[in-house]
């Protein structure tokens, strides 16, 4: 067994794991404070989550991948923390979070739309940016606002950073053949969040994940961006999003 703590979203975990690359991959995550919640992974979760990645790729027509356990710790870890986390009113939600001058602008979309490509684009057309977290960052509800927060689950390409920052607002990024942003209600963009969001299958924990999505209307700004994936399209979104702030 593997003993470390690690804090995520201003909250600290012990974690029992069975691999000790489990510990290297949350190596920018470590502490040495005083622990909240212990987190257990088991053979039976990363069996569980052998049996969740073949029903998957059996449902998308691929043929079954075959990952190694050390790996499918680490997918059991982030669902655990997961789950843990709603107590501190925190999701894990699949998208990219680019940070400029002190804000965070999350920007997610369906996989293959676009959304490394515009994050890649954002990086060469807006200066001072980067990214907070490319693939699974931690959004926390609070009384002032909405925070984004980074995690070790940073995508293949490796994007991210240890940061909290305040997030000003959520693009939903669909392909189009003419670069176009406006803003939406949050009605609006319910349904995608809804997808997008770490939904756990309990019925009281997934009850929870949608009274904390809830509670981010009015806290944060939401617009539906169209693009073609040229470079026009990174101003077109950091202008629609930032020239509000002004």
């Amino acid at each position: 067994m593997t003993v470390f703590t690690l804090s995520l979203a201003d909250t600290v975990f012990r974690v029992e794991a069975l691999y000790p690359g489990t510990q290297s991959f949350c190596r920018d995550y470590l502490t040495e404070e005083e622990p909240e919640f212990t987190v257990t992974i088991t053979p039976e979760d990363i069996l569980s989550e052998r049996e969740k990645s073949a029903r998957e790729d059996e449902i998308e027509g691929h043929p079954v991948r075959h990952y190694s356990d050390p790996y499918l710790e680490t997918l059991a870890l982030y669902r655990k923390l997961a789950k843990v986390l709603l107590k501190k009113n925190a999701v894990v939600f699949h998208g990219s979070v680019l940070a400029w001058e002190g804000k965070a602008y999350l920007f997610t979309a369906l996989s293959g739309t676009g959304k490394t490509t515009h994050t890649r684009l954002w990086l060469k057309m807006v200066p001072g940016s980067y990214v907070l977290n490319g693939d699974k960052p931690l959004l926390r509800a609070t009384e002032d606002g909405v925070l984004a927060c980074g995690t070790p689950w940073q995508g293949k390409e490796n994007y991210g950073c240890n940061e909290i920052l305040p997030l000003a607002a959520i693009c939903l990024l669909e392909r189009d053949s003419v670069n176009h942003m406006e803003a939406i209600s949050f009605r609006d963009a319910l349904t995608t969040l809804i997808q997008q969001v770490n939904r756990p299958q309990e019925p009281e924990l997934l009850l929870q994940t949608l009274q904390i999505l809830n509670s981010m209307n009015k806290r944060v700004r939401f617009y539906r961006l169209g693009c073609n994936m040229d470079d026009e399209a990174a101003l077109v979104s950091f202008r629609g999003m930032t020239e509000v702030e002004e």
